[in-house]
């Protein structure tokens, strides 16, 4: 079990330096001067081509996650743990390749499907760190199904929560996508979302703990 999850963060590092990789190249073509709001409309071929690219990153995240585990709830954590490391590798290359991010509230261009997501990049990191957290939890005590196992009522917290977040990296979308700056993150928005999700998190480490 070890050897399987180091191997997830060692493809995991992998992957977000590839990721950083192709930021770098993009930025030298869209952002010589350096990435700033706003953004810089790119052509409808151009525009296609990093769409499929965002994609394409996520089905092999989940295509890993099915290759190594056989249950739902395996894959699951499993994708979890993946995207998590890869996103926090990608910021931690950007910062040696670039010098970028200057910090923690520097805002970032974060996803572009459905629609434009924005933040801090602190945001983000902290979303990963959560997803880490509850994968590792799951490897850590896979033998325990019935304890680990999501109720119903948790499933829909944890769902919503991730709305709830998800909306919190839209709600600027509307003015980035005319060519202009976000106005502010609704950290209020987000901790929301972040609270129902940790709750579920917290929950099932008490069921363990309890289980002693």
């Amino acid at each position: 079990m070890r050897k399987k999850v180091l191997l997830l963060i060692v493809f995991a590092l992998a992957m977000g330096y590839l990721e950083a990789a192709v930021v770098v190249y993009l930025r030298a073509v869209f952002y010589p001067q350096g990435f700033s709001f706003p953004i810089k409309a790119m052509d409808l071929h151009h525009a296609a081509v990093e769409l499929g690219r965002e994609g394409a990153t996520i089905v092999m995240l989940l295509a890993v996650a099915f290759l190594v585990e056989a249950t739902r709830r395996g894959r699951l954590a499993c994708f979890m743990i993946l995207f998590g490391v890869w996103d926090l590798a990608y910021y931690l290359f950007l910062r040696v390749t670039l010098s970028w991010p200057d910090s923690f509230l520097t805002w970032d261009l974060l996803f572009l499907i459905p629609v434009i997501w924005t933040g801090p990049v602190l945001a983000p990191m902290l979303v990963s760190v959560l997803l880490i957290a509850a994968g590792l939890l799951y490897y850590l005590h896979r033998g325990a199904s019935e304890v680990i196992a999501i109720r119903a009522a948790e499933w829909a917290i944890a769902i919503g929560g991730g709305l709830v977040v998800f909306l919190s990296f839209a709600l600027n979308h509307g003015s980035v996508y005319g060519g202009g700056m976000p106005v502010r993150f609704p950290w209020e928005v987000f901790i929301a979302g972040m609270a129902m999700g940790t709750a579920i998190l917290a929950g099932v480490a008490r069921r363990i703990t309890s289980r002693g």
